[in-house]
């Protein structure tokens, strides 16, 4: 092949991947051999040709040719293809190339050992490796592993005949076309199992089909809808995990007797000539095939999608409730997941409360709206009703990635073992076994998550004792309507305890969360964010929306923004009470945040040294309870986090409280005023307290203002 158009159609590839919207990941570089390499791939797209011998090329320095499809080959698609090293599957001389680039380490090279596209990712049938195609079925093809065995044969003969043989070493030598015998024999062969998983799969004209129709004549209608659906995927921004699994060195698989012999052999071996060691070659290219082809499909990178569609088609009922799917998903998603041994998509190593709480990141919605625009599922109210016929039913195997993506999802995953016992596990359990194993998994974490963070943090002398900071959960006498009850900045859980329990005693359950950061040390709130905290009001959201039917979400201070905010999010929330609430940082009073040229002084100095810890003295009116030592960047998160309520109080429906300390030194009145007003329910009242202090859920006449919130959680009934 020509090295310059090989350079500079690689310029061009390089470019059309700057263009792409996908989002590439490379995994296993370490994985990478120094030696002759074929790379085997599992082939689910046409693209896989173009940008994988890039990308690899990127990394290992050297050519990377592929083996492409016949039927790329026409016009100047063709031909753009044979200078960026493609070979076509019908080229006569083929072998001979391939066996010569890995001997002389001129290059290396890419095969897709299914033989063809993979449309419908269903790689296993009773539990034995089976391609699917539009003409029937095949087992993998070995053609990667005999030939990465005959290089490794000629490049073991040419060792010993260069000694022996010196006449036959030449003839080889001639044969393909080897000039320098050192790089030859100071190589090895190696193949090195690839997979390529993408996400989300989503097939809609486009850059690469405009390209084809340009350069190629008559280009086939089944060519056209395959590159208009794979160009969607890099179009429209999915994410493509490359992950290069642990090389297998092929002169292991030489050391058969009837193979040794061969080598040694003194007699001429013509490159097609049958020799007497072929059954056995063959053999072990089958063993290779197996260990390459299981460790392929062993590195799919697991994603929501795989999760859902498998869940989805695992249920055993055709009619599912979508917030106990949901359950089920979370569980999936989260309960130790690489515990079974697979890769995961790095969204699935982040916290999974999403799913149970407002689906944030449209992971759920979105397949969800994909499964019934494609008739797998169709919504009933809250139930979804699903096709079974989706997922047992032949599909044309040239539309099944455009009629059906959730049984490619599915069949996507179905090779790796452990998930699925999993899955199918989560799916065949009680609704009420799925609720408790999420109360009983959420609350272990938050306790153990306290446990971590004040063994880390502890101060002596400062911090508090532990019953201050850890979560609690108070039982009622009716499932009915259950209460999450969320304390202020600096302070922790202790400091809503007596509030929680006026409230279980009128027969509600409680649940008291830890906001990230707090009941510990000032240095670990200094750490946090909002969103931690947010997090934090999730989970507990979770924890009680998985034991009562209904759930109201209150708090105190600061603690009443975030029920705002979660009830602003989540539309199930049936009430929701604000206990001096503050709406913007200018509605605390300089007994919270510094005066002006002391606060913009620390601001300055957060903003641009913010490695570097500052706190200014807290004088708490329950010393027993909250930080001496406020942190600055703790406040600076609390007014980003204020900034980002204000708008979202127009969203809140569910029916409102809003109680205020007329004398409150604190927080201002009027800023409480301003959130009451700005609330978008039309059930909503504002409660204000003759009081002198914050602090209005401890201390005198405390029981009052549990009276107003009880009884405004009782009429929600």
């Amino acid at each position: 092949m020509n090295p310059f158009a090989y350079r500079t159609t690689g310029l061009a590839i390089k470019t059309l991947a700057g263009l792409s919207r996908a989002e590439i990941r490379i995994h296993g570089k370490e994985n990478l051999p120094e030696g002759s390499a074929i790379f085997v791939v599992n082939h689910f797209t046409r693209i896989e040709t173009l940008l994988l011998p890039y990308h690899i090329h990127k990394l290992v320095k050297i050519p990377v040719w592929s083996l492409a499809d016949y039927q790329f080959f026409e016009g100047a698609l063709g031909a753009f293809l044979e200078k960026v090293g493609a070979v076509s599957t019908k080229n006569p001389h083929r072998d001979l190339l391939i066996i010569k680039s890995l001997l002389t380490g001129e290059a290396n090279w890419i095969i897709f050992p299914e033989g063809r596209m993979v449309k419908s990712k269903k790689i296993v049938e009773k539990g034995r490796f089976m391609i699917s195609y539009a003409g029937g079925k095949h087992p993998p093809h070995t053609g990667a592993a005999t030939l990465a065995l005959r290089a490794e044969f000629y490049r073991q003969r040419l060792r010993i005949l260069l000694n022996e043989f010196p006449d036959e070493a030449q003839r080889l030598m001639d044969r393909f076309r080897i000039d320098a015998i050192e790089p030859v024999l100071n190589n090895n062969t190696y193949i090195v199992p690839v997979n390529v998983t993408y996400y989300p799969l989503r097939a809609h004209e486009n850059l690469l089909s405009k390209l084809a129709t340009r350069w190629m004549d008559n280009v086939p209608d089944r060519m056209l809808d395959e590159i208009m659906t794979e160009g969607s995927m890099l179009m429209s921004g999915v994410d493509m995990d490359i992950r290069f699994g642990e090389p297998i060195e092929i002169k292991q698989f030489m050391r058969q007797s009837s193979i040794k012999r061969d080598i040694s052999s003194r007699r001429r071996i013509g490159f097609d000539d049958p020799i007497p060691s072929i059954r056995v070659m063959r053999k072990s290219a089958l063993k290779v095939m197996q260990r390459y082809m299981t460790a392929i499909y062993s590195m799919t990178t697991v994603n929501h999608d795989h999760l859902f569609a498998s869940m989805f088609k695992m249920i055993p009922f055709k009619t599912i409730n979508m917030q106990d799917l949901g359950r089920r998903l979370f569980l999936a998603a989260s309960d130790n997941l690489q515990d079974t041994g697979v890769y995961l998509h790095e969204d699935l190593l982040l916290d999974q409360i999403h799913l149970l709480v407002d689906d944030a990141f449209h992971k759920f919605g979105d397949f969800i709206n994909v499964a019934e625009k494609k008739g797998v599922l169709k919504k009933k109210g809250e139930m979804l009703i699903k096709d079974r016929s989706k997922f047992i039913s032949a599909f044309d195997f040239h539309r099944i990635r455009i009629d059906n993506p959730i049984a490619v999802m599915a069949n996507e995953v179905e090779p790796l073992i452990p998930l699925q016992r999993r899955i199918r596990r989560l799916a065949w359990l009680p609704g009420f076994w799925i609720r408790k194993k999420i109360v009983g998994a959420l609350m272990k974490k938050a306790v153990e998550e306290f446990e971590q963070d004040y063994k880390t943090y502890y101060i002596e002398g400062e911090s508090k004792k532990k019953d201050v900071g850890r979560p609690l959960l108070v039982k009622g006498t009716s499932k009915d309507i259950g209460v999450v009850l969320i304390h202020g900045y600096m302070a922790a859980p202790l400091e809503v305890r007596e509030l929680a329990a006026y409230l279980g005693r009128r027969g509600f359950w409680v649940y008291t969360p830890r906001l990230k950061g707090h009941g510990t040390a000032p240095e670990d709130l200094a750490i946090r964010t909002f969103k931690d905290w947010v997090a934090s009001v999730d989970a507990g959201y979770a924890v009680v929306s998985n034991i009562c039917r209904q759930v109201v979400v209150g708090g105190f201070s600061a603690g009443a923004g975030l029920a705002l905010d979660l009830a602003a999010r989540v539309s199930d929330v049936k009430g929701v009470f604000a206990v001096c609430p503050p709406m913007r940082l200018q509605d605390f009073s300089s007994k919270f945040v510094p005066a002006v040229d002391v606060w913009n002084r620390l601001m300055k100095k957060v903003r641009f040294e913010g490695a570097k810890m500052e706190f200014v003295e807290n004088r708490p009116e329950n010393p027993h309870i909250n930080y001496f030592r406020n942190p600055i960047s703790g406040v600076l998160e609390l007014e980003r986090f204020m900034e980002k309520l204000e708008d979202k109080l127009k969203d809140i429906h569910a029916p409102a409280l809003v109680v205020q300390s007329l004398g409150d030194p604190v927080v201002k009145p009027s800023g409480s005023r301003r959130t009451f007003d700005r609330i978008g329910s039309e059930d909503k009242a504002y409660i204000l307290f003759n009081f002198d202090r914050h602090g209005i859920l401890l201390g005198k006449d405390a029981g009052k203002v549990h009276k107003a919130i009880g009884d405004f959680i009782e009429h929600l009934k």
